[in-house]
Order: C-alpha cells, then sequence, then structure tokens
C-alpha cells in the first residue's frame, strides 16, 4: 500500500456535518489510485468506553488521475464521534489508520480520530433554489433599452462595434422588459454585473454604493425589477465591489482633498503623501489601475460601511443575493462579518465569490457560498472548444476539484462558460457551434449550477473584453433559434430531474473524445454520452446496459454492450424503470 497518498484531517472536505440530519457527519478518506481495494470506517461515540465499534464500509465515490476518494456518512444519537479505518490493499494486505499513523493490528479508543462535537451553528446548508436554478448573467449596459429617456451622452446605436468605453444605454427597464422571454428560455436567477454609481459602462469603480446609476433607473426602477422578476419565479443578484471604491467614491475625494488631515486616509493603502491620481502612490485593483483604489476592509469604518450597503439592497429593494468582485483579494474575517449580516437580513441569501481558481479556503461554509466556476470553464474550453486535451484529462481535472469541497458546496458551483471577462465560448471553439452544443449538455448534466451568459443562448460570439460585451441581438432573423430551443429544452430536462442536482456523478467511460457518465440517487439514473470529435465512434462498456428514454428527442432506446455515437453526438438518457 502506498502509504505516502493516504490522507485524512477532521476538517472539511475531510469529515464535516452534514445537512440532512445534524447528527450525521461525512468522512472522507484520500488512498492512492488503485491502490486500496477496500476501506472499512469503525465508529462510535467518543465517551462509549463499553461498546464496540460500529463499522461500515466506505464507497469509493471519486477518482482522479492520482487518488481515490473513499466516503461514508454515519449517524450517532449523540453527535460526538471516534472513529479510525480499516485498509485492504489490492494484494490483500489489512492496515488501520488512526491519527497515530498505521497499524498493522486493530486498534481501539487511543488514537482514534475524533469529531468531538456537531454544533448547530458549523451544520453547513444554503438555499435549494440557488443549487437548483440556473443563472443567467447581464452586463446592463448591453442587454435591452427599455427607457430611451435615461440615455447617457454619446450613445451609439444598437449592435454597433463596441470600445471599452462605449455605452449603448441597456438600463433596469430593458431587463424588466424582458422577463417573460427569460422565464420562457427557462432562467431562475438572474446576476447583474454592477448597477450602482459609475462613470463608466462596467460600473465596478462605484462612486455611491446607495444610488442605482440614473443610466440604469433608480431604486423604484430596481423595485419593480426585483417584484417582477419574484412573481415569475426568478432571483435577482447584485454584484458587490468591495475590493476597491472608485477614485470620485466621497472617501477618497475627502482624501484627495485634506491629504494627512482626512479622516478616511486609513479607508485605503496610502504609499506616502501627498496623494496624487497622477502618481498612484497608493494600492489599487490590479495593475495600479488609478480609478480604482483598494479599500482597507480591516478597517472597522470601511467595514461598517460595506455592511451597511450589503443590509440595505436586501431589506429595502429585496435583492436575493450578492456575487462579491475580486472576492479573493478581500480578508477572510471581512467576508465572514459579510455572511452574518447577508444571512440576518435574508437567511435564504446566496453568496457568490469572484474567484478564478482553488478557492476551498472561502468555501468552508462560514463564508461564501459558491463561486464563479472559472476552473470548470477552463477544462471546458479545453475539452470541447479547443479539442487539445483528451476525455480522461478533463474528468480527472474535475475530479480533483470536487475532492475540495463538500457537497453541497460542488451543488453550489456556478458552471459559466463564458463571461464579461472571457472570450465567449463560441468564439472559443471558432464558431463551431456543435462544440458549444456538447459544452452546454455537460454543463447541465455535471454536478453545479448551469450558467447562461447573456446572448450565448441565440449564438451571440466574440472575443476577449470588449468583444464579449456586445450588446444583445434581439432581431429574430439574425438568432439562432436552433440554439435558442436547445438551451430551453436542457433547462427543461434539469427542472425536471433532481438526480442531475442531487444525484452522485459516476464515470463510466472517458477515453479521447468519448465520455459517458451516470447522475444517480435512490430514484433516477441518467446516462450522458458525448463524442467530441467529427468522427463516428463506438462506445462499449458493461456500464451502459439497459432501457432508457432520450431526453432530448423522447424516443425509446435498448443498448446491451454497445452503441455507435454519431459525429458531435449529444445522449440524455434516463433510464427506464421496470
Amino acid at each position: 500500500m502506498n502509504l505516502h497518498a493516504i490522507y485524512h484531517i477532521t476538517d472539511v472536505p475531510y469529515a464535516y456535518a452534514y445537512a440532512e440530519n445534524e447528527n450525521n457527519l461525512f468522512i472522507m478518506i484520500r488512498t492512492a489510485k488503485k491502490d486500496v481495494k477496500g476501506c472499512r470506517l469503525f465508529y462510535k461515540d467518543r465517551y462509549d468506553w463499553k461498546n464496540p465499534f460500529k463499522v461500515k464500509n466506505m464507497e469509493l465515490k471519486n477518482r482522479d488521475n492520482l487518488f481515490d476518494y473513499f466516503e461514508a456518512v454515519v449517524n450517532l444519537e449523540k453527535n460526538r464521534y471516534r472513529y479510525f479505518f480499516e485498509l485492504k490493499g489490492s494484494d490483500g494486505e489489512i492496515l488501520y489508520y488512526n491519527e497515530r499513523g498505521f497499524h498493522e493490528k486493530s486498534v481501539s479508543e487511543a488514537g482514534a480520530f475524533e469529531f468531538p462535537y456537531i454544533a448547530s451553528a458549523d451544520v453547513y446548508d444554503s438555499p435549494s433554489w440557488a443549487r437548483e436554478g440556473i443563472v443567467y448573467q447581464i452586463f446592463p449596459d448591453r442587454f435591452c433599452n427599455g427607457n430611451k429617456s435615461n440615455d447617457p451622452l454619446g450613445v451609439k446605436s444598437w449592435g454597433d462595434d463596441v470600445t471599452t468605453e462605449t455605452m449603448f444605454g441597456g438600463d433596469l427597464e430593458g431587463i424588466i422588459n424582458k422577463l417573460d422571454y427569460l422565464k420562457e428560455l427557462g432562467i431562475t436567477i438572474i446576476y447583474l454585473t454592477p448597477v450602482f454609481l459609475s462613470t463608466t459602462n462596467h460600473k465596478y469603480n462605484t462612486c455611491d454604493y446607495y444610488k442605482i446609476d440614473p443610466h440604469f433607473g433608480d431604486i423604484d426602477t430596481a423595485k419593480r425589477l426585483v417584484e417582477q422578476a419574484h412573481n415569475r419565479g426568478i432571483k435577482i443578484i447584485f454584484d458587490a465591489v468591495f475590493n476597491h471604491s472608485g477614485s470620485d467614491f466621497f472617501a477618497f475625494l475627502d482624501v484627495l482633498k485634506n491629504q494627512e488631515k482626512s479622516k478616511y486616509k486609513d479607508w485605503y493603502f496610502i504609499k506616502e503623501f501627498p496623494v496624487s491620481i497622477e502618481r498612484i502612490n497608493y494600492e489599487t485593483f490590479a495593475d495600479d489601475v488609478s480609478t480604482m483604489p483598494k479599500l482597507n476592509t480591516s478597517n472597522p469604518d470601511v467595514r461598517e460601511y460595506l455592511l451597511g450597503v450589503c443590509e440595505f439592497w436586501i431589506k429595502e429593494v429585496g435583492i436575493d443575493g450578492w456575487r462579491l468582485d475580486v472576492c479573493d483579494e478581500v480578508d477572510h474575517f471581512f467576508w465572514r462579518e459579510f455572511r452574518k449580516k447577508v444571512k440576518a437580513a435574508n437567511k435564504e441569501a446566496f453568496i457568490i465569490g469572484e474567484i478564478c481558481h482553488e478557492a476551498a479556503s472561502f468555501l468552508k461554509g462560514e463564508q461564501l457560498d459558491s463561486i464563479m466556476n472559472y476552473p470548470f470553464r477552463d477544462v471546458m474550453v479545453d475539452y470541447f472548444a479547443k479539442r487539445k486535451i483528451a476525455a480522461d484529462e478533463m474528468i480527472n481535472e474535475l475530479s480533483s476539484k470536487r475532492a475540495l469541497y463538500m457537497k453541497k458546496i460542488n451543488m453550489n458551483m456556478l458552471n459559466l462558460l463564458g463571461s464579461h471577462d472571457r472570450a465567449r465560448f463560441l468564439t472559443e471553439c471558432d464558431n463551431h457551434v456543435e462544440r458549444l452544443k456538447l459544452a452546454a449538455a455537460f454543463q447541465y448534466t455535471y454536478i453545479g449550477i448551469p450558467y447562461i451568459y447573456y446572448g450565448d443562448e441565440v449564438g451571440l460570439s466574440g472575443g476577449h473584453d470588449p468583444e464579449c460585451r456586445k450588446c444583445m441581438e434581439w432581431d429574430e432573423d439574425r438568432q439562432n433559434k436552433d440554439l435558442l430551443n436547445y438551451y430551453k429544452t436542457l433547462n427543461k430536462i434539469r427542472k425536471e430531474n433532481k438526480v442531475l442536482i442531487y444525484g452522485d456523478f459516476i464515470n463510466v467511460y472517458s477515453q479521447e473524445s468519448i465520455t459517458a457518465f451516470k447522475r444517480v440517487n435512490n430514484e433516477d439514473e441518467i446516462l450522458v454520452m458525448l463524442n467530441n470529435c467529427d468522427e463516428e465512434n463506438v462506445l462499449r462498456s458493461e456500464g451502459i446496459k439497459g432501457e432508457y428514454i432520450n431526453l432530448l428527442t423522447g424516443e425509446r432506446i435498448n443498448i446491451s454492450d454497445s452503441i455507435i455515437l454519431k459525429p458531435n453526438d449529444i445522449n440524455i438518457l434516463k433510464l427506464c424503470h421496470k
């Protein structure tokens, strides 16, 4: 047995309270790939000195290119645990593993791992509306112009070429006017990039956190948007830019005016006085962006101000959550306080971080509920769009990412293919629509929340910023109606099959251009088979036998031990109950 690969700690994601029952404890152990044939968990009440350990077989639920992950959920009447592992190697060797290491003979209470007490405040849960939802991201200036009277000066004609400075007049009224379109599409969550007062089209340099930009509307327009969205079963997420303010924000203006004497000088990271926008002698967002000075969230006054902002828009307007810009550059203490404030205002609110990489330190249940899953997008681009990696590499990457987080965090991940900060997926595909369809099929049947960037559903293309921020195409003659109907079908399939939300992910086959996997729970099983190439392929696997209904076409199909996959074939098959 490869002892170097075996790993367990009494912390997320290897041990944590499982929210279905407050006494449930989820336990996971990592071993080398295909090195351990079986794993048993021995567990008991940590104060039970008389009775023998209970025993439960652990299941192999996840595998990547290096490791296997065995899992079990156990329950004791008193929610305190003592446990150790029995590992059976592929060569028949048996070892026992506890906090003190490895043993050839069975161990007992001494040295066992302990999860002392499951406190109710530590049990992580998140709103079901989010993990069961379908997200649609809107860049407000480019979605729909519903009120021309509030257009900015110099507004361009809808659909003109874009630049980093161009404004087109999209607004909240336009979003209200298109809510029926979004409902018909199947959207349940709208995420808006910033809507607060700002000098730019993207609004990430906030001037006033308490004021809707007048080019978008006002607070009454925002209230109508939320109310009318809620009437259609759609939630609204606002964008919070708390890493930095705009350089015209009242506190920074005071620093520029009063310099060392400003009572707001500690709201920012000033390198030297006098502060000057030309010299940029203060910390900023990214690489010396003078219009975005970085806020000092360690300052109690800054925290109080920003926490007041997050509470105001939930209570006053009724938004359903926040997406947090540059989340990973703000301290953990602030986000813990932020979560308390948000959940006190609305316990069902959803908190999403903009973190473009591994984010385990933010996703232990006391800060964020989710992140924008850019690592997922990167793999989708490499496999489906560029076709430069094989299916097994794609599955291995995703498997290793799942092992980082709690089960419910994985269900909460916003699995995007595109956003306002990345090239459109169709452009990444070199405009091969069939590749976008394959990626979307995977996106909708994988663990996590499907996420549409506005216009992707009608075939909008565009490279990196600003090209990815083109105006939405509303001329139906120029929309890809086949693609639009395909997205509607995917949304319907996901809503009608909860196994795609809560079911286990089981890899059936992943080689070269063929991907086959199952989503399985106690009641349902869905088999997904994708042929990510322009040639016909034959898939042979014991794991695909059965009689199914094709959820894309409605036809019944019986598979023995093989199936012919057409070029760029997409199969979403539900197992028929006997």
